[in-house]
């Protein structure tokens, strides 16, 4: 049975460029202590494949979308933060705005032109974060892998750094639609390998259509990896 990672197995945290304003960020610090703390818990979360990510270069997550809760444990036990995207009408709650500020969320509006969200995302990526992205665009319902809508493909097209699979199991039932609290079940994230040159060199060549599912299988991969580990 899979354990919940800890400091005492992270991955390297060698210096990166974006290190020096991590260690300026108090309020990501404080948060990713208490969370994890809350992980390794209430919700036992664990961990497989951080030995796949560069943790000295950026690189692009796509992740499935379960719930609520995947951008949280997905980045938890990871020594570097995961820049997701979230609506910016979020950003202007009193404290929520504050804390999605100081956790690198970047905001993204539904009016302004997506090419805003995407400069802004490859900037992350050149500063050496990692951005996470849910291609599946909202929550699957039932825990499979949904279609992937082939807005991220601008962002993938666009970057150099390693772009990676990423499967999420088990946050459904700790936080399906409408529920009040955070049920206490077992959570597994899969880092998978990333994306091969051949794979690479496709995002340029190949139709819309066949690379979304081309991910989407990479992805739900990744997911049937995570459940085997729950």
């Amino acid at each position: 049975m899979s354990q919940p990672h800890s400091p005492a197995n992270a991955p390297n945290t060698a210096p990166t460029p974006a290190q020096p304003q991590l260690e300026r960020n108090l309020i990501w610090i404080v948060l990713r202590f208490l969370f994890r703390i809350f992980c390794s818990t209430w919700l036992r979360v664990s961990v497989s494949g951080t030995e796949q990510l560069n943790l000295q270069t950026g690189g692009l997550l796509l992740l499935n979308h379960q719930s609520f809760l995947d951008p949280l444990v997905a980045a938890v036990w990871l020594p570097r933060p995961v820049c997701f995207l979230a609506r910016d009408n979020l950003f202007r709650i009193p404290l929520l705005g504050t804390l999605l500020r100081n956790a690198f969320v970047i905001p993204i509006s539904r009016e302004a032109a997506r090419t805003s969200s995407i400069r802004a995302a490859l900037t992350q990526l050149e500063q050496g974060f990692l951005v996470g992205i849910f291609p599946e665009g909202t929550r699957s319902e039932t825990g499979e892998v949904r279609q992937f809508r082939p807005g991220f493909l601008a962002l993938a097209r666009r970057t150099n750094q390693p772009i990676h699979p990423v499967g999420v199991a088990g946050t459904l039932r700790a936080l399906p639609r409408k529920a009040l609290w955070i049920r206490p079940v077992r959570i597994h994230i899969h880092f998978g390998p990333p994306i091969t040159d051949g794979e690479r060199q496709d995002l340029q060549d190949k139709p819309d259509a066949d690379l979304c599912e081309r991910m989407r299988s990479r992805v739900a991969e990744c997911v049937r990896q995570a459940e085997q580990r729950l």
